[in-house]
């Protein structure tokens, strides 16, 4: 959060006429802890509100700017490469973070978890640390599609990265290994996809730290800013 000081300092620098207020209602380390309690525990901003003892619309208008200050620090995918092409194999995942939509909003809403929510690719390392996360989709994007939205198996394939990934990613290319498909698979390719899955289940780890952010548990938001608000998890996990 040492991100909020210097971005209060530059707009009181850019202003064109002194600002109306001399101070402002939180100071720079009350401010970062209420962007990491609604982060962290998913309080709503009417809880925060009354413990912070600040109205609601500036509640909204803190979080709100540092969100966006600590979404712009997240990797692309691009800029996560380098590390990437330093580990031994990468894997990747996807989830469908809930949001509170309603029936009507068929584009959000995953065949697959039966519930309305945001497609999130991530690429963990071998023993499950997260590294980078995409973008947020709607839910009803396949997996193998968000991958190729993102240019995932483009650019693991580019670098010759070696990836595991799960059954949604058949066809993904060279680069991503899958397991073979079937209920009754007997004798090599049976324990193929038993070590397979024992490699693959470690990347569960990363889902795991996303999660533990309760916001993304449950989002209330718009959908427009779901991506700021993982890239700004992303932003705080790997700044740790």
């Amino acid at each position: 959060m040492r991100c909020l000081r210097p971005a209060r300092e530059a707009r009181k620098a850019l202003a064109s006429k002194p600002l109306s207020s001399r101070w402002r209602r939180l100071t720079c380390g009350r401010q970062a802890l209420l962007v990491l309690a609604h982060l962290r525990c998913g309080d709503t901003y009417a809880r925060l509100a009354a413990g912070f003892r600040i109205g609601i619309t500036t509640v909204h208008r803190y979080i709100r700017e540092a969100v966006d200050l600590l979404a712009a620090l997240a990797p692309t995918l691009e800029q996560a490469m380098p590390t990437v092409r330093k580990k031994a194999y990468v894997i990747l995942d996807g989830t469908v973070l809930p949001i509170d939509r309603i029936a009507a909003d068929q584009p959000y809403y995953s065949g697959k978890k039966k519930h309305h929510g945001m497609n999130v690719q991530v690429l963990a390392d071998p023993v499950g640390r997260l590294i980078w996360a995409s973008d947020a989709l709607p839910g009803s994007v396949h997996d193998l599609t968000a991958a190729r939205t993102h240019g995932i198996p483009a650019a693991l394939t580019a670098d010759g990265v070696k990836c595991w990934a799960d059954k949604a990613y058949q066809g993904a290319g060279p680069a991503v290994r899958v397991p073979f498909r079937g209920k009754n698979l007997q004798g090599w390719r049976r324990r193929h996809n038993r070590d397979h899955a024992k490699i693959r289940s470690l990347g569960e780890r990363a889902m795991a730290t996303l999660k533990c952010w309760r916001l993304l548990r449950k989002l209330r938001c718009s959908t427009t800013r779901i991506t700021a608000v993982v890239r700004a998890v992303v932003a705080l996990e790997l700044a740790t």
